[in-house]
């Protein structure tokens, strides 16, 4: 699972990038500073790690987190969806991606440079949005030509041309009011404007925000609303606690959850998809585990902690095994049996 940080150039993308996955990209200020993606892995934070751990009660204890991967994508421009400054590689680049952040640029350092000459972020999200829409509407068209020509017309093709229909009044499909039944005439497409976003406002280090910043800030705020997708507002300048938020948002948004294996050795989260079961999720440690799948010792998290050893637990009753088809809870804390 990815997550991409999309916007246009000099929003503050690869300064972000740097900031949640400790990784040295290049920050200039000119565009294109970013031309081949940068990938990093990045860290989920979980304090419910360090409350296992006080029980635990060894300082030797190693905490490995969830991680995520995550994709610094070069900025798109007015015309991306036509190729103009290499937009028809970035937009590649988005498609790989399941989850978008998208970067919007508050601050009005006037020795940053932006590519449409001043700050306006309201035109900035309706320019990155309109390109995506644009090669969404490339690609769905050229689905439709082809079916057409091989005399295919069937529901698909009714439900592609309403969506069309929607991309043209410039809406993004996310948000489109799919019937169980039509996501399937999609699924094979990888369509940009279905993918979830986290929009990101990107504000000067001035606490203190005037008139027009506040009120560009509630106009992105019933937009990003209006399409039921998340904002969360920050100065990237100040390399904030928000970038934890930012991280659990998205984390949350790529349909993750965690379970969690302990010992004094090491406590550890591990990503699975929501929902999952216990078969499924045992793979994610060891291949083996799930060819020699016996059954799976589960605790629930807010056990553990109320009875404080898994000794207590077992006397109160609240440790369980569970089979094959058992969906895992986010933070169980689970111990595998297989042969």
């Amino acid at each position: 699972m990815k997550c991409g940080i999309i916007g246009l150039p000099n929003t503050g993308k690869s300064t972000f990038f740097n900031l949640i996955s400790n990784s040295k990209a290049l920050s200039g200020n000119f565009p294109f500073c970013t031309i081949e993606p940068n990938y990093g892995i990045t860290k989920v934070p979980d304090e419910r790690l360090y409350e296992l751990k006080k029980i635990i009660n060894s300082t030797t204890t190693k905490i490995t987190p969830s991680e995520i991967k995550i994709v610094d994508i070069a900025g798109l421009i007015k015309g991306s969806h036509k190729g103009e400054g290499l937009g028809n590689k970035f937009l590649s680049h988005v498609r790989e991606t399941n989850v978008m952040i998208h970067m919007i640029r508050f601050f009005r350092d006037k020795s940053i440079l932006h590519v449409e000459g001043s700050v306006n972020p309201i035109r900035d999200k309706e320019i990155i949005d309109m390109e995506l829409q644009f090669k969404d509407l490339e690609t769905i068209e050229k689905k439709l030509e082809k079916t057409t020509k091989k005399n295919q017309i069937n529901k698909s093709t009714h439900v592609l041309k309403k969506i069309s229909s929607f991309l043209k009044e410039g809406k993004n499909i996310r948000i489109y009011p799919f019937q169980e039944s039509e996501k399937e005439s999609i699924k094979d497409l990888q369509l940009l404007t279905v993918k979830p976003v986290l929009y990101i406002c990107n504000l000067d280090i001035d606490d203190e925000l005037d008139h027009k910043t506040n009120l560009h800030i509630e106009n992105m705020k019933k937009m990003v609303e209006m399409e039921n997708s998340t904002l969360v507002i920050l100065s990237l300048k100040k390399n904030c606690i928000e970038l934890d938020q930012v991280l659990k948002k998205t984390y949350k948004l790529l349909n993750l959850q965690s379970f969690f294996t302990i010992g004094k050795k090491e406590i550890r989260s591990w990503s699975i998809p929501n929902p999952c079961t216990a078969y499924e999720a045992s793979s994610v440690i060891h291949t083996d585990f799930k060819k020699g799948f016996i059954r799976a010792k589960v605790i629930h998290y807010n056990d553990f902690i109320k009875y404080r050893s898994e000794e207590n637990v077992k006397k109160a009753g609240k440790i369980f095994l569970a089979g094959k088809n058992y969906l895992i809870q986010d933070g169980d804390i689970i111990h595998f049996r297989f042969h």
